[in-house]
């Protein structure tokens, strides 16, 4: 492996040649289109170090672009799909994007208009360049022909391993939105140090259906696969008919997702029509995994099962081994991966402390915000996560509780105080307070207990319509109960850890 996305791209069609990489594309020609891509890019303008946006769905174009991007030495800053035009428009502009690539109507929505519509209310201008795909790709493509190969070669030999290849947004607890950035050679080594572990090949076909526009989609999904020579499969929205026939007609081996995805694949009554027995590694995560479940997927799907542990800012930091017994890959992360150190702090409680990282993958930092940077990196080094665990004597991690109000709904990471954000302009509110309640389908989703102002009531399908229309549909508290007062503290702070309990004594 090299240090650089572009050098990977160039050694892998070199080393894995005429092995298939992306769709009816080998590694050769997957090298030659994204040659194409970033010559287009580089008549449209865009200078080394700008940025380009990327709002769609998982597709062949996504990983084309996003690969483009780094060989005209661009940063990617994938946009989560299920965010609002109002959320989008956010990142686009404080990332200051110079190009923009953007899905047609996609499951009913038509995004490019609601950025449009986002964008004259806020007064703010689109990127300079904006392709729509797929419908506007080919013509995107065509501006690339008065542009050499040797430029766009020259754009992806300059790039170095300290570049910055990528800022992935996500929310903080205080629920605004962070860019965290990352190196070229950060993104690759834990793509690599991942896909070792779960012995990716040239043989491999690894069907992506988490999202790329996640950290895990893209660096443990298509730089994984870039660095290992295993063929990628992207899947745009998780179905469960097609994504059984997928694994039958493209013979897939890899499958990694959240524990959701595994049940809804061997509970489907038309699962015993399809054959799925290509599979030999599921990864999951992101919720707590019961260890029935792990001996039914070894049993049901005849699959090596590993669980993992990571997040935006180090993407993977832990991860079980072949081998390791259902137990533990049950009821631990894993122990340290990708040359993280694992620590456990003093902040905590009873079942543990703060888990701390630190390693050369660790993020390089927040776009523009050097404040919350050095809240998240202490002056050692170490990443505090907010999250609180316990090392056993072997060094695999558990997670017992977290430090942070946020809670994972359908593999998702929601943060109340972005919620609660929304909630308190919706006119009549005077308090509200958001927490995650067990759901058997999506492991966590929200309740949100609401106080109006005097004078004023509200239903709760009024809150829920209102939280639909400015939120992400994960992001939306799935019940309200209406109150005329939440718990405090002496200084004032809800007491969320009451209402969690309120809410699983049911």
């Amino acid at each position: 492996m090299t240090s650089t996305i572009p050098a990977n791209l160039i050694g892998a069609a070199r080393d894995f040649g005429t092995a298939p990489a992306l769709e009816r594309l080998t590694y050769e020609e997957l090298l030659a289109e994204v040659r194409r891509v970033a010559r287009a890019l580089i008549a449209g303008g865009l200078r080394p170090g700008d940025r380009l946006a990327l709002w769609a769905p998982n597709s062949a174009q996504w990983v084309l672009a996003a690969l483009g991007a780094s060989y005209a030495s661009l940063t990617l800053v994938p946009v989560n799909t299920r965010f609002t035009g109002v959320e989008a428009l956010d990142v686009i502009h404080r990332s200051d994007a110079r190009g923009l690539f953007v899905v047609g109507p996609f499951l009913g929505v038509d995004r490019l208009e609601a950025l449009r519509a986002a964008a004259a209310e806020e007064g703010i201008p689109l990127p300079q360049l904006v392709v729509q795909v797929p419908s506007g790709w080919d013509e995107f493509l065509s501006r690339g022909a008065t542009v050499p190969e040797s430029e766009a070669d020259a754009r992806a030999a300059a790039v170095t391993p300290d570049d910055v290849a990528d800022v992935l947004f996500t929310s903080g607890t205080t629920g605004r939105s962070k860019g965290v950035m990352s190196a070229h050679r950060q993104s690759l080594a834990v793509a690599a140090a991942w896909a070792a572990i779960a012995g990716l090949s040239p043989g491999d076909r690894y069907l992506v259906v988490n999202p790329f526009f996640n950290s895990f989609g893209l660096k443990a999904g298509i730089l994984a696969c870039l660095v290992s020579g295993a063929a990628i499969v992207p899947q745009a929205v998780f179905d469960v008919p097609r994504t059984m026939a997928l694994i039958g007609e493209q013979r897939i081996t890899v499958l990694p997702g959240p524990p959701t995805l595994y049940t809804s694949l061997m509970d489907h009554p038309g699962a015993a029509g399809h054959d799925l027995s290509s599979l030999r590694l599921a990864v999951t995560g992101a919720a707590t995994v019961p260890p029935a479940l792990v001996e039914r997927m070894r049993k049901e799907l005849g699959a090596e099962v590993l669980t993992a542990y990571g997040l935006t800012e180090a993407v993977v930091a832990t991860m079980c081994r072949p081998g390791d017994d259902a137990l533990t890959v049950a009821q631990t992360c894993g122990r340290a991966a990708a040359g993280f150190e694992v620590r456990i702090g003093e902040r905590g409680g009873q079942e543990g402390g703060e888990v701390l990282l630190r390693g050369p993958n660790t993020m390089l930092g927040y776009l523009d915000d050097p404040e919350a940077t050095a809240e998240a990196i202490d002056a050692d080094g170490w990443l505090h996560t907010g999250d609180i665990g316990r090392l056993d004597e072997r060094g695999y991690l558990t997670i017992t509780d977290r430090l942070k109000d946020m809670y994972i709904c359908g593999g998702f990471n929601v943060y109340p105080a972005e919620v609660e954000r929304a909630l308190a302009g919706l006119p009549g509110v005077a308090e509200s307070a958001v927490v995650g309640v067990a759901d058997p389908r999506l492991g966590e989703v929200g309740r949100a207990y609401v106080v109006c102002r005097p004078g004023h009531s509200l239903t709760a399908p009024e809150v829920i319509e209102f939280c639909r229309a400015r939120l992400a549909g994960y992001k939306v508290p799935r019940s309200v109960e209406l109150r005329a007062a939440v718990p405090h503290n002496a200084s004032g702070k809800v007491l969320k850890y009451l209402l969690r309990a309120e809410a699983a004594d049911g």
